[in-house]
């Protein structure tokens, strides 16, 4: 596959098979069994790696496909509205609104506007931007629209957690405690203790359209799942 051919389309149950040895491209499943193909990331250590999905690169089918199978799974909490994190779940989560009926969501940024209020903000990082200095803000006027309303956090994929934490940190300094939190991608395990660092067990409440492991390179150059 080309690099561009990623995140295009989606494929028929069982088109390819999920067990085994993967080497051009990591099979991710929806909940009605349709297949994604995913690019395999190599980590730094050289011997493990991750599937990759940026949703704002996929096709309008697959972001429509993710944002319903998203939405329906947040749909039993009663959600009231939708916050987005920045940047690429944005996208998501306005698609998950749309799915849900909502008119409307609020977008969480990093672009400082004049008006927006230092105490409104958190520091952010993001495993894709290890070494830019970000912070997350909310705009003052978007507050009534989720302040005591059962809110649902979505960000594109949750992988170290980091941007989750920061989304979290914002939201709860601004007295708001999100009833569920979602993403398309739920990658590796790594950032259950990362969310739960503060002992409030934030990783209860998340959901994911899908999960994928670490993987881990075999003697033939390719990559499985241990165990």
């Amino acid at each position: 596959m080309q690099p561009h051919d990623f995140w295009q389309e989606l494929h028929p149950p069982k088109t390819f098979s999920t067990a085994g040895e993967r080497h051009d491209f990591y099979v991710a499943e929806l909940p009605d069994g349709r297949q994604l193909r995913l690019p395999i990331r190599v980590l730094a250590d050289g011997t493990h790696a991750l599937a990759s999905l940026i949703v704002n690169q996929a096709s309008f089918v697959v972001q429509e496909a993710l944002a319903e199978a998203l939405a329906a799974r947040i749909a039993v909490h009663d959600i009231d509205v939708v916050a987005g994190l920045p940047t690429l779940g944005l996208t998501l989560a306005s698609g998950v609104a749309r799915a849900l009926g909502h008119s409307r969501y609020v977008p969480l940024g990093t672009s400082r506007k004049f008006w927006y209020r230092e105490e409104l903000s958190v520091a952010l990082s993001s495993i894709t931007t290890p070494n830019q200095e970000k912070r997350l803000y909310i705009d003052p006027r978007m507050l009534p629209l989720l302040e005591g309303k059962r809110v649902a956090l979505v960000d594109d994929v949750i992988s170290s957690g980091a941007s989750i934490v920061s989304g979290l940190a914002l939201l709860t300094a601004c007295g708001i405690e999100p009833v569920v939190i979602g993403a398309a991608m739920l990658q590796s395990e790594r950032w259950r203790e990362r969310v739960d660092a503060d002992g409030r067990q934030w990783s209860e409440r998340i959901v994911g359209v899908f999960s994928t492991p670490l993987l881990e390179q075999t003697e033939n150059g390719g990559w499985h799942s241990p165990g």
